[in-house]
């Protein structure tokens, strides 16, 4: 089982930005220190919900200053990026931190981020499966040209190449990881005619991520996807992990901390268009990570996370871990999941 941190640079009321980031960098070296298999990062502009606009730089300056654990993008927003661009960072990443890095990409939102980069709404509706092709051929093949809807360009060569590595090639993948983060039938489709593993989000519990597993599992055979290769998917669970000795000392942490974080950071989101999105009740949806996730003490986290995996068939998990907004209460929070939940996992 991989247990990671779910990092998202988090701005809690009355923090300041830099403030967000120096905890989510110290939450990383945090992890590594206590034996966490991976950090992951998330990517947003222009909302307090998380100040880190760019999860691969991110991603490059932890991996500078780590040595052993895995890094990814949970996720990088592809809509609002030029697929060659980002694979050529995925691939700079993968060669030089000797095939720790793993790129998450996801289709974001149909907020105003489109507008400000030049996307397009369309980008959003429409363009995902064209990017996500054009990024994957980058990743695979020496040299790439497109003539699609949205990316048209002659044929050039792949510089550097991910399968370029000077480590052992049994030790290290040709390429960089890639997964995609799904919310849809749609999107769990789409993953899995490619072959890509999931990451499914916190707000969902093991039931419904055990539907989309079947789903995946059902659409990659369809596609002709070895039943090995399929069996083997590394599908990623995120969720929340908070402990403490007692169960309610965990969740009083997280429901006295996070409602706020999350009122100030949804409610930032503005849409493209102008259309309305609902936004969850920040305590509701507190409560409701506390009752799906590993909240409470070790013991009860270990059950949590096995029971998880159990159900799901998932052993890969991104747990955030900054729920407190305190960077001592964090790096407690990290060092005692290292210490105290996963020797109980085995």
């Amino acid at each position: 089982m991989r247990v990671g941190a779910f990092i998202l640079a988090a701005q809690f009321p009355g923090q300041g930005q830099g403030e967000a980031l120096h905890r989510a960098v110290r939450s990383a070296q945090v992890a590594e220190e206590a034996g966490l298999s991976d950090v992951w990062l998330a990517e947003h502009h222009f909302v307090p919900y998380g100040v880190c606009p760019n999860a691969v730089t991110l991603a490059a300056l932890l991996l500078g200053r780590t040595r052993r654990i895995g890094v990814g993008t949970a996720v990088s927003v592809l809509p609002t990026q030029h697929p060659v661009a980002l694979g050529e960072q995925a691939a700079l990443l993968h060669l030089t931190s000797e095939g720790r890095f793993t790129l998450g990409v996801g289709r974001g939102g149909p907020w105003v981020d489109l507008e400000v980069f030049g996307a397009g709404l369309d980008a959003y509706d429409h363009g995902f499966p064209e990017s996500l092709d054009l990024l994957l051929r980058w990743l695979r093949e020496p040299r790439v040209g497109a003539a699609g809807e949205r990316y048209a360009f002659r044929e050039v060569a792949v510089v550097p190449r991910p399968d370029e590595a000077l480590t052992d090639p049994d030790d290290t993948p040709s390429g960089p990881p890639v997964v995609v983060a799904c919310t849809s039938p749609a999107s769990v489709r789409l993953a899995a005619e490619r072959g890509l593993p999931m990451l499914l989000g916190m707000h969902c519990g093991d039931e419904e991520k055990a539907e989309m597993i079947a789903l995946w599992r059902s659409a990659a055979l369809a596609a002709g996807r070895d039943a090995e290769e399929v069996a083997a998917a590394g599908h990623v669970s995120a969720g929340v992990v908070q402990i403490a000795d007692a169960r309610r000392d965990a969740v009083e942490t997280l429901t006295k901390a996070m409602p706020g974080w999350l009122r100030q950071g949804l409610g930032a989101h503005v849409t493209v268009d102008g259309r309305y999105r609902a936004m969850r009740d920040p305590l509701a949806y507190t409560e409701l990570l506390c009752s799906l996730h590993p909240v409470g003490p070790p013991r009860l986290c270990a059950d949590r996370l096995a029971a998880s995996a159990e159900r799901t068939g998932i052993r890969r998990f991104a747990l955030l871990v900054e729920g407190s907004g305190d960077l001592a209460a964090t790096e407690e929070n990290v060092r005692r999941l290292g210490a105290e939940v996963l020797p109980q996992l085995g």
